[in-house]
């Protein structure tokens, strides 16, 4: 009898050509696509599609209600602090894996599947299985998946991480003529339309509330109608003719104030990370891992040092640019993802 998996379908190429690997590899396998909001609809179609194409059986499930309690409202909440979010963490963390798997386990599935391009193997180092970082080294998405339970590892599985490219991806999907194989990435946050967070917020009930732009030693250079319209480490749309480059540094919520300051005042060799998620036990306060503070940026040495059972302080040989509240920091040991929080 086939082992079976329960993989997450979205409609597009990734996961479709997943389902295929999947097959390949003798599992049953069972697409189920979540619905997180009403504009997914035509995803649910492609996905229905190539669920009929390849033979598999499809099933759908409405999760309006937990994605918008723990993705779309913390996005607006981040926000609201001054913060700046990623909500594709936070899915991962508490839809694609936590509740999928909570869906797998009740129909008596054992394994869950995504089309993420990352690994999970057994490491003898560590004992247990682990996650580590694709082939793909411009594709490798293991930067968004700390969050993910350590105890569910043993269940999860990623068939893409062993290709290099994405035009791999799409000549498989070609090559059973799926529909998908030639659409587009998407780029931008799912539940907001044309990218357009400002327009998002203030529909969501944040209010355009004028103050002073400000340096940091007080003095008042311009004005702003809104904290959560910038974010750390910007530099145009301050509206200031200033004698040399001006970028956002931080903000005093209290005073409803944006700083602004020289380049070198993003610079930072240390970064305090809370809520942290470790995916083994074997890590320890004082030990040497590579760490990247944005997911566009390469990893650098820092020595991570736990604060409490809430914080961990992360110590940079080299300053790290524009380290931003609500966005993570992401440690590993070589290629195996070790865990992350946020950068408080």
């Amino acid at each position: 009898m086939k082992e079976k998996v329960l993989l997450g379908m979205s409609g597009g190429v990734d996961s479709s050509t997943a389902a295929i690997l999947l097959q390949n590899q003798g599992y049953e396998v069972i697409g189920i696509t979540l619905n997180m909001f009403k504009s997914l609809e035509s995803n649910l179609e492609d996905a229905k599609k190539v669920c009929k194409k390849l033979g598999i059986k499809h099933i759908f499930e409405n999760i309006e209600e937990d994605f918008k309690k723990f993705v779309i409202n913390d996005f607006i909440g981040e926000y609201a602090k001054c913060n700046t979010p990623n909500p594709c963490i936070e899915c991962n963390k508490f839809i694609k894996f936590k509740k999928m798997y909570e869906i797998a386990k009740s129909l008596g599935i054992n394994y869950i599947a995504t089309g993420h391009y990352a690994k999970i193997e057994y490491d003898e180092k560590y004992g247990q299985k682990v996650i580590k970082k694709s082939n793909s080294t411009t594709k490798d998405q293991t930067y968004f998946l700390y969050g993910i339970e350590k105890e569910i590892l043993d269940h999860i599985i990623f068939p893409l991480g062993d290709f290099k490219d994405k035009m791999e991806i799409r000549e498989i999907a070609k090559s059973v003529s799926l529909e998908v194989s030639e659409k587009p990435d998407s780029q931008d946050v799912c539940f907001i339309n044309n990218n357009d967070y400002i327009k998002f917020l203030e529909e969501s009930g944040l209010k355009r509330k004028e103050g002073n732009i400000v340096d940091i030693d007080g003095n008042i250079l311009g004005r702003h109608d809104g904290l959560y319209k910038y974010t750390i480490g910007q530099r145009k749309g301050l509206g200031i003719a200033y004698k040399n480059p001006l970028y956002v540094i931080g903000f005093n919520k209290d005073k409803n104030e944006v700083i602004v300051g020289n380049e070198e005042n993003l610079y930072s060799k240390e970064v305090i990370v809370e809520n942290y998620n470790f995916l083994t036990n074997k890590i320890k306060s004082g030990m040497v891992v590579s760490a990247k503070i944005r997911y566009s940026q390469r990893s650098y040495k820092a020595i991570l040092k736990i604060i409490s059972d809430k914080e961990l302080l992360l110590i940079f040989d080299d300053p790290q640019r524009g380290k931003t509240p609500g966005q993570s920091a992401v440690f590993y040991d070589d290629n195996v993802l070790l865990g992350g929080g946020k950068i408080k």
